[in-house]
């Protein structure tokens, strides 16, 4: 049966004058013994003609034996039989199904519908002082944008000023508001919720991360998952296989000496229309689809879906996936005369005005509202560190040998402390004043804090970590987290190498990557899986899932949707053929006629449809792991 998918779904003019027809001919039935039936024929030519084209289009333009031939050959043969209330009953019943299906599977779109809704129309543009009011879609890359409280923000920017909270629920799954200062990124659709912020675009029109985000589950239904293919599949056997059952039917019937045999092998052709069969898949993986795009999670098609519901290894990257993908300071070690708070203000006074990631770390740890001392003679020094005057004293902060260089002499402590803190896999700033050491800033990029739960959560899953990074930062993390088969100091082509090895054996694996370095090996296994933030190119180029929220605890609610989807579909399959099958020996029997057949076959495929959309309703929460249950875990 031929579905659509619409924004609003209304009973079509159409089907409404056919049920006027249908209704007519049985009250008329009903109160007077006169030929109201013929009315019925009103029906067939309303919402039985539509078939008979669909049939024959399908089969002289596509060559495909359809449904819709079923039932074409079925009101042909209640016509031929007089039975004409009955053909126009079927016509329309079948039409009313086809409303219903498309009103059940409406409900798989709702993320998407809710994604364009928030989609605003009008921008408020700064020009020279002056706010103006302009369409979103006018909005240029650099133009200066004012968006106020209760307001959605128009375009990807930056913010320039103000503060506030924005909610960004709908686009990433995230519940809480999301707090935004100066140099902060917003995102077209999110809402602007507590004050007024004026950011600039950087983005606009089709290339924001909403429109971008809309478009990739829009397009999810492009491409079929294997189990729909093979549904495809049956249903060109078993369309032949009815027809063949309805005219081996009739003969035995008629051998039999059964007067309606005829009628009884029209409502055969009804109910074995195998509609629930077809529909069942695609439904269920739409709902799945949208339920996921509404939790910030965008799956590209159902093929990844049901790839999902058999992987077996799950192969993960370090920087970005399960770490925070950005370095903390970890330790610190200072010599007398100075304390380690006063060794992180001089830290942070002089790497204030760095942009190193490190320098950023110092920053974080320091505190960034409070102005550390004065810096005179700032000097950068790519690749080896800063230096500066702090109340006429020179300073110095970078890496040991560049210290060195500039003739710091070194203490056995200090050393002995570094290289404790190279051996776990560590960054390292060394710090001196009038060359004089002063301490050790130790760097490392901590594991994510769900990373232990989540790892423990995704099943029985073997567990690798493909990472470029050193062993001794690989085995440091590692040791943080549960036993993962650990592979080091890999090149982008060695991760792949590994994957397709692994593919080669006979495993199924999903790759979880931060979606930049990752992409071969995230092409290269049989789901890939981007951690990414609104707003990155890579979420809608390489992986097969992007997890938008940028949080691994996605990755287990994913995992059992996958599972989830997967068995609503085999359970929508069963029921249909048993509902088929049943159906078939009451129309033999002569239980059914062609009207309640029509009503018994359309009640069938919308329970399936039914079961398959309430997917989008179901609970699928990600477990939240508290801060307490991680210490604990980290603990033991």
């Amino acid at each position: 049966m031929k579905m659509f998918i619409k924004e609003k779904i209304l009973p079509h003019r159409d089907l409404i004058i056919s049920g006027l027809f249908i209704t007519a001919a049985g009250l008329g039935m009903l109160l007077t013994e006169e030929r109201w039936e013929l009315l019925a024929l009103g029906s067939v030519f309303i919402s039985g003609l539509p078939l008979v084209r669909e049939a024959w289009e399908q089969l002289v333009e596509h060559h495909r034996l359809s449904s819709a031939l079923l039932v074409s050959i079925a009101i042909a043969a209640a016509i031929i039989l007089g039975e004409y209330f009955a053909a126009g009953e079927c016509a329309f019943i079948m039409a009313l199904g086809e409303w219903l299906e498309r009103g059940t599977t409406s409900r798989a779109r709702r993320g998407l519908q809710r994604l364009i809704q928030m989609t605003p129309d009008r921008a408020s543009l700064l020009t020279d002082g002056r706010e103006r009011s302009i369409a979103a879609r006018d909005v240029s890359i650099g133009d200066l944008l004012r968006v106020r409280p209760g307001e959605r923000i128009p375009a990807d920017g930056v913010v320039v000023s103000g503060q506030s909270d924005v909610d960004t629920s709908l686009l990433t799954g995230e519940s809480l508001p999301v707090p935004c200062r100066e140099g902060d990124p917003v995102y077209a659709g999110t809402l602007n919720l507590s004050g007024s912020i004026d950011l600039r675009a950087t983005r606009k029109g089709d290339d924001t991360g909403l429109q971008r985000l809309i478009r990739l589950i829009h397009d999810t239904g492009a491409r079929t998952a294997p189990i729909q293919r093979e549904v495809d599949r049956w249903a060109q056997f078993l369309i032949p296989l009815a027809l063949l059952l309805a005219l081996s039917g009739y003969i035995v019937l008629r051998l039999m000496g059964v007067e309606d045999a005829l009628l009884r092998a029209a409502t055969v052709l009804i109910v074995f229309c195998p509609c629930a069969l077809l529909l069942a898949t695609p439904t269920a993986m739409m709902a799945a689809i949208g339920q996921a795009a509404g939790k910030g999670v965008v799956v590209k098609s159902g093929d990844a879906l049901e790839m999902l519901s058999r992987v077996d290894t799950l192969a993960f990257d370090k920087t970005g996936t399960l770490t925070c993908g950005q370095a903390v300071v970890a330790e610190l070690h200072a010599v007398s005369p100075v304390d380690e708070k006063e060794l992180l203000t001089l830290a942070a006074a002089l790497e204030w005005r760095s942009e190193h990631p490190l320098a950023r770390a110092v920053r974080r740890a320091y505190g960034n509202y409070t102005q550390p001392p004065d810096v005179e003679h700032f000097r950068a020094v790519p690749g080896r560190g800063v230096c500066g005057t702090i109340g006429g004293q020179s300073f110095l902060c970078g890496r040991a040998d560049w210290l060195s260089e500039c003739g710091v002499s070194f203490s056995p402590e200090v050393l002995s402390f570094s290289d404790s803190l190279r051996r776990s896999g560590m960054s390292t700033l060394l710090m001196s004043r009038q060359g004089k050491l002063l301490g050790a800033i130790g760097f490392c990029d901590p594991p994510r804090p769900e990373a232990s739960a989540v790892l423990r959560s995704v099943g029985p899953c073997r567990l690798l970590l493909l990472t470029g990074d050193s062993r001794l930062a690989a085995e440091h993390l590692a040791g943080m987290l549960p036993p993962m088969e650990l592979h080091a100091d890999l090149l982008p082509e060695d991760k792949c190498r590994i994957i397709s090895e692994l593919r080669k054996a006979g495993r199924c694996i999903a790759m979880v990557g931060d979606g930049i370095n990752d992409a071969p090996a995230l092409k290269q296994a049989d789901v890939g899986i981007a951690m990414s933030r609104l707003g990155t190119e890579f979420a809608t180029e390489s992986a097969d899932v992007a997890l938008m929220q940028d949080d691994l605890q996605r990755l287990p609610y994913l995992i059992h949707l996958a599972h989830a989807t997967l068995r609503t579909i085999r359970i929508g399959l069963a029921a249909s053929l048993i509902f088929n099958t049943v159906a078939i020996i009451l129309s033999l029997a002569g239980v059914l006629t062609p009207v309640t057949g029509a009503l018994v076959h359309n009640a069938g495929s919308f329970i399936v449809i039914l079961n398959a959309a309430l997917l989008y309703e179901r609970n699928f929460q990600p477990h939240r792991t508290s801060a307490h249950e991680e210490t604990q875990s980290s603990a033991s």
